[in-house]
């Protein structure tokens, strides 16, 4: 059986430290001004913001990144085969030395924010990679986004977002095996998954 690769995010232990997002960002030696993974405050209208009146308040967070549909329209989109979904693991990838800028599958993706566009030839922080050896490649008018760190599992290794999560609170497995330890959390907790209404399938799950 095919594997069906899947993030479980436990939004009680989520602290919001984004950790996640800079380990993202280290390990796929992502240019300035882009994230490809996002942590959202669900409260107030500012980040780290509180809804409601004290003391009645309520804050958590809600990590983003691209959510590896199991129906992706991206890649129906796509008109040059610059993503596609990988049947062995149902990770949604990016090619972007054929993709051609053309955005249709930002147009297309129902997750605002999940892709992103290099608009000008990258720059980083510091002269020189930081990230993994086999990171993927950032061009200049192509779009980008989360691939689920392919290049690291395919080593036996967690996403970088996985590993680098202080609080415990992100999971990475199969879906498609009973004894992963992302099965048997949403198997054991009420979970959402991010517009269901859209009719993609994500793979990314959040529990309650």
């Amino acid at each position: 059986m095919a594997k069906k690769y899947g993030i479980v995010i436990d939004t009680q232990r989520c602290i919001g430290c984004f950790s996640c997002s800079v380990s993202c960002k280290a390990h796929n030696n992502i240019p300035n001004d882009v994230w490809w993974h996002k942590v959202i405050t669900v409260g107030g209208e500012d980040n780290d913001t509180p809804a409601g009146k004290y003391p009645n308040l309520s804050m958590s967070y809600t990590p983003f990144r691209c959510m590896h549909c199991e129906n992706p329209v991206c890649v129906e989109a796509c008109p040059t085969g610059a993503t596609w979904k990988d049947e062995e693991t149902g990770i949604v990838m990016q090619n972007s030395e054929i993709c051609i800028g053309c955005k249709s599958c930002i147009t297309a993706c129902p997750y605002e924010g999940a892709r992103t566009f290099l608009e000008k030839e990258p720059e980083f922080l510091v002269d020189f990679p930081v990230g993994d050896i086999d990171a993927p490649k950032h061009l200049v008018n192509t779009v980008g986004k989360c691939t689920m760190c392919y290049n690291r599992i395919e080593k036996g290794r967690e996403p970088g977002c996985v590993e680098g999560c202080t609080a415990s609170a992100c999971f990475f497995g199969d879906l498609n095996d009973p004894e992963s330890v992302v099965s048997k959390k949403i198997a054991s907790r009420e979970w959402f998954q991010l517009q269901p209404e859209a009719g993609t399938t994500p793979q990314v799950y959040y529990l309650k």
